[in-house]
C-alpha cells in the first residue's frame, strides 16, 4: 500500500512478534507508518481511513461480528479481507493442527455469512479461492 503510493499505513496487532517483522518490513517508509499494540477493538485509531485491510486474520477470531463492526467505524472507503472457508481438503487438516494439537480455536465461512456480516456496506464482492474467500466491501456503490 505504502509502494502504491498511500500516505500512511496503520498496523494494530496484539504480537509484539508480528510488529517486530513488520517493523523490519517497513522501516523505510519511516514515519508514514504507525505501529500499535493493542487488541483492535479498543486501540484508539484517527479514522477514517480510505483502505482497511484484514488479510489473514479472521482465522482465528471468535467474535467477528464486533471486529466487523470495528473495521465498519474505521472504514472510509473499501475494506479489504480475508477469510477461511471449509474444505474437504484442507479442513480436517486445520482442525487437528490448530484445535486438537494447539488448542488454538479456528473458523470458517460461508459466502452466505459474509454478505450479511458486511451487509452495512452498499456494495460486497466475494471471490472465492482455494480454500477461502476474499472480500472487497466499499462504502459507496
Amino acid at each position: 500500500m505504502l509502494e502504491a503510493g498511500a500516505s500512511r499505513y496503520v498496523d494494530v496487532d496484539l504480537s509484539d512478534t508480528m510488529l517486530e517483522l513488520a517493523k523490519q518490513r517497513l522501516q523505510r517508509f519511516e514515519d508514514r507508518v504507525e505501529l500499535v499494540q493493542a487488541d483492535f477493538l479498543s486501540a484508539p485509531m484517527a479514522g477514517p481511513f480510505d483502505i482497511v485491510l484484514a488479510l489473514g486474520y479472521f482465522d482465528y477470531i471468535e467474535d467477528a461480528p464486533a471486529h466487523i463492526r470495528r473495521i465498519s467505524e474505521l472504514c472510509g472507503g473499501t475494506a479489504v479481507a480475508s477469510f477461511p472457508r471449509w474444505t474437504w481438503t484442507k479442513g480436517p487438516i486445520r482442525k487437528v493442527r490448530y484445535e486438537v494439537i494447539n488448542r488454538c480455536p479456528i473458523f470458517d465461512y460461508t459466502e452466505s455469512q459474509l454478505r450479511e456480516l458486511f451487509s452495512d456496506f452498499a456494495k460486497v464482492e466475494i471471490q472465492p479461492g482455494r480454500s477461502g474467500f476474499l472480500l472487497r466491501a466499499d462504502r459507496t456503490a
